[in-house]
């Protein structure tokens, strides 16, 4: 799954791709390294972003789905957490929602199960503590493995019982999301117990801020930190991995995979 921002404030890629001229490149870009999907958002969810309107989001993705729609034969995911904006995105040609909130708001698990009586728009469900722009203030755990299996456990069972059927829910740890560098790693260690979901897993590792506190590095010198992070966690058992270097990461995952196709 290769990123897209269309943003200002994004944590690392933030204005570089606002116009849909420069989105379609990028999109271009990004398939021909290998993104089977692309991620398109308007809103940043980094630490303490700034919320937008609906109105805005909706300006900002909507004419770059339509233009990657028009030309390229890939998978476009809606990065929202608004079912406006689910809504609009799908009809302009997206096919699979990506909501930090796992339709925790007001109308979104209606609007899937809305888009999902006439076509299949898979949804990923994902977990984060509090809200961006204050879930790392101090966040806390018991048990943080725990506490995401039965957040996402909780979340499947509300969408199975409004009539999603199973095999279009996609379960994200949510790295980074409310979460410590000792939470993300024992998360990361621990993530194959969150395949008794039953639930293919996505994860978001790409240049993380995690990634900065062990290498001591900004965004930009993360990509070999993100590649062993994004091997790990297919090693572990995540099935689509969300990134910024699609080419780098793709071959690196190539080779977890067949390792844990082995194993």
């Amino acid at each position: 799954m290769g990123i897209l921002n269309v943003t200002p404030d994004s944590f690392s890629d933030g204005g570089h791709f606002l116009s849909a001229t420069a989105a379609l490149q990028h999109a271009r870009t990004l398939v021909a390294e290998g993104a089977a999907i692309i991620d398109v958002g308007g809103e940043s969810t980094r630490p303490g972003a700034t919320p937008v309107t609906t109105q805005e989001e909706l300006d900002r993705v909507l004419p770059v789905i339509e233009a990657i729609r028009a030309e390229l034969p890939v998978i476009i995911s809606i990065d929202t957490s608004k079912p406006e904006v689910m809504r609009a995105a799908v009809q302009a040609g997206a096919g699979f929602i990506n909501d930090v909130r796992a339709l925790r708001a007001e109308g979104a698990l209606q609007a899937v199960v809305d888009l999902n009586r006439d076509q299949s728009v898979p949804v990923c469900l994902m977990h984060m503590q509090g809200e961006p722009h204050t879930m790392q203030q101090s966040p806390h755990y018991d048990d943080v493995t725990q506490h995401v299996s039965s957040f996402l456990a909780q979340r499947i069972q509300h969408c199975l019982a409004a009539g999603i059927p199973r095999d279009r829910l996609v379960i994200d740890p949510g790295f980074g999301f409310g979460k410590t560098l000792t939470h993300n790693l024992t998360l990361l260690a621990q993530l194959n117990t969150l395949l008794s979901l039953q639930a293919p897993l996505l994860v978001g590792l790409s240049r993380k801020s995690m990634i900065g506190a062990l290498l001591d590095a900004q965004p930009a010198a993360r990509l070999h930190g993100s590649l062993a992070l994004a091997a790990l966690a297919v090693l572990k058992g995540a099935l689509i991995v969300r990134a910024h270097d699609v080419q780098a990461t793709r071959d690196a995952v190539k080779i977890a995979a067949a390792v844990r196709q082995a194993e």
